[in-house]
């Protein structure tokens, strides 16, 4: 029995398609388009999952959420605000009225044309429900709690649940307009980035302030309760009666009108950074604390775009309110799609659900489109691109770690594509967590993004704890822990905003992956789950005695995740990395046709 999830139509298009109750294939629309958090009907996710399993016939298509329920937000919203409202809802309800309101036959029309027979029944599980779907059903607890936080789906902005075998209850909700992703997104907005994409920048920024207008948030704009509810203070936040997140009055509650993109970053914005995410992290703890005591559970699974945050993650974690946690890697409105599908697969169609207490349902996240050594080769031969070939695997180990003990900085591609925005080792750059360098290099050179941004370092499941203070494993790159103190050196006093000057001084022995306050967001890798990848961590650590790297996505800002092999030889060569893996191929810059112009290359290529 097959089904298909769908998310569309807000940011973060995907498709999953689940064959009795696994995983076959999962993607984001954005992959394909290259189309940053593209939004549209994912039809070219479809049709990759529906190729991936040879399928021309499906049960059930689940979509993921409730769009009357949500058109219902919309009205209510903009006639309770009138006639403020008057903008915003000639900005949505036009694109409702169009597209949003003829989800069923929309669905039905592009699965015809993408060659599947029959009309398949349509399921339209509440968004929330999704995301706790997400999070409990490829988790591998047989019983948990369930915590979802997130900007908006139809009224909720999060809710708490319990599952237990093939069932998942959602026992209690918080509603628009008070959301702590909304909240989150307000300070995203008002700091100078974008929101539904900014946020990890404001986490980023975070440590490098204090935590001077916690109570100015806390007396202000929310009204926290012990169980982790809250009110917001709508009289200082725009986005119900306007286009904007906040207003007049928010800017003068703190100091002036937002900063504008790409201006320059103030101690305001770290400190403003910095308050946020502790209050953050406070809403997470309390609602923990109340999911504990409402449901009994040891376990929590989390969902939703606050799940994102994996600096609260790791405080959570710490806290020892829960046994353990789980995080869906695709935890924002692309992990809808995978929840949509589970939910119609336990709980319409009774499919059973079968877990072991230790491995997850998520395959690592490898569940996107794959290349074989076949297909690489024949593009590099068309294109006349040179290349090494390096057919066995151990032998491709050994080189490219040796290349990345000169401090070479090299781009990954193999294997499946990640799900979710970490990338895991299949659509990765890589490079030496030794080099003092390697982060600004990284950063200026290569992702082409502020200096300020961490990296997060891949390690070897079983030297982790050589390396962080964590003591179970962490393969989504959703949990944030100390560097071990004797890995960390003492700096000087930081009191300036140079943020530059901060990001270049050295505090561990791994300087590329500690942060400046001392941490790292971890990635394990599982000889189980990535063979090739944990390998070429193995070679490393025989060549250098470290079983790290520096891991971020292979894109530049701006761009979504590489997902073929052209993709990674355009980015490849619109930077400045040293070389490029393509499966068994080996690729070098400076022995590339354009090696000269590398940027006009990339343009040129762009317009071919």
């Amino acid at each position: 029995m097959r089904v298909l999830g769908i998310s569309c139509w807000y940011h973060d298009s995907a498709a999953c398609l689940i064959e009795d109750g696994r995983i076959v294939a999962a993607a984001q629309e954005e992959r394909f388009t290259r189309k940053k958090h593209d939004d549209a009907f994912p039809t070219q996710a479809v049709r990759y999952c529906l190729a991936e399993a040879g399928a021309t016939s499906l049960d059930a298509v689940a979509f993921y959420d409730k769009p009357i329920l949500k058109l219902h937000r919309l009205l209510e919203t903009s006639f309770g605000v009138a006639p403020r409202g008057l903008r915003s809802f000639l900005t949505a309800v036009p694109a409702w009225l169009k597209d949003k309101l003829w989800i069923e036959p929309t669905i039905l029309d592009a699965l015809g044309a993408l060659g599947v027979r029959g009309a398949p029944r349509v399921l339209f599980p509440e968004h929330h429900h999704s995301h706790a779907a997400s999070a409990f059903y490829p988790s591998p607890f047989e019983r948990a709690a369930v915590l979802t936080l997130d900007g908006v789906g139809e009224w909720a902005t999060a809710s708490l649940g319990a599952g237990d075998g093939n069932t998942l209850t959602l026992l209690e909700e918080l509603e628009f307009p008070h959301s702590l992703g909304l909240l989150y997104s307000a300070f995203t907005y008002f700091t100078g980035f974008k929101v539904n994409s900014g946020e990890y920048k404001l986490m980023g920024l975070a440590p490098y302030g204090e935590p001077t207008y916690v109570d100015t948030i806390r007396e202000h704009l929310l009204d926290l309760k012990d169980d982790g509810s809250f009110r917001l203070d709508m009289r200082y936040f725009g986005y119900l009666d306007d286009v904007v997140m906040t207003n007049a009055r928010f800017a003068e509650l703190f100091g002036g009108p937002a900063r504008a993109p790409e201006d320059r970053i103030t101690r305001r914005e770290m400190d403003l950074a910095r308050s946020i995410q502790e209050v953050t992290e406070e809403v997470v703890l309390r609602a923990a604390r109340h999911a504990r005591e409402v449901t009994g559970a040891r376990h929590l699974c989390l969902a939703g775009g606050v799940a994102l945050n994996c600096v609260a993650n790791g405080r959570l974690l710490r806290a020892g309110i829960f046994d353990d946690l789980w995080i869906q890697p695709a935890a924002g409105d692309a992990g809808g799609a995978v929840g949509a599908a589970f939910a119609a697969w336990h709980e319409a169609l009774g499919g059973a659900r079968v877990t072991d207490g230790v491995r997850d349902k998520m395959q690592g996240a490898y569940l996107g489109p794959e290349f074989s050594a076949a297909q690489i080769r024949a593009l590099l031969d068309a294109r006349g691109w040179p290349y090494e070939a390096i057919e066995d695997d151990a032998a491709w180990a050994r080189r490219l770690a040796g290349l990345l003990a000169e401090e070479k900085v090299v781009g990954l591609f193999q294997g499946r594509m990640e799900l979710g925005p970490r990338a895991l080792g299949n659509r990765s750059i890589v490079g030496d967590a030794r080099s003092p360098k390697m982060q600004a290099v990284m950063n200026l050179k290569i992702k082409q993004r502020e200096s300020f941004r961490p990296f997060a370092p891949s390690v070897l499941a079983e030297r982790a704890a050589d390396f962080f203070e964590l003591d179970r494993p962490s393969p989504y790159m959703l949990l944030v822990a100390d560097v071990v103190a004797a890995r960390r050196t003492a700096v000087a006093g930081e009191t300036g905003t140079d943020l530059i000057e901060w990001v270049n001084q050295l505090r561990s022995d791994v300087p590329a992956i500690t942060h400046v306050d001392g941490s790292a967001r971890i990635q394990t890798v599982h000889a189980e789950t990535n063979p090739r990848y944990h390998a070429l961590l193995r070679a490393f650590e025989e060549r250098t005695g470290y079983g790290l790297l520096v891991n971020t996505s292979f894109n530049v800002r701006g761009e979504p995740i590489v997902c073929t092999p052209e993709d990674a030889y355009l980015c490849f060569m619109g930077t400045e990395m040293d070389a490029l893996s393509l499966g068994p191929f080996l690729l070098f810059a400076d022995q590339q046709p354009g090696y000269e112009d590398r940027a006009r290359f990339a343009r040129t290529f762009a317009a071919d």
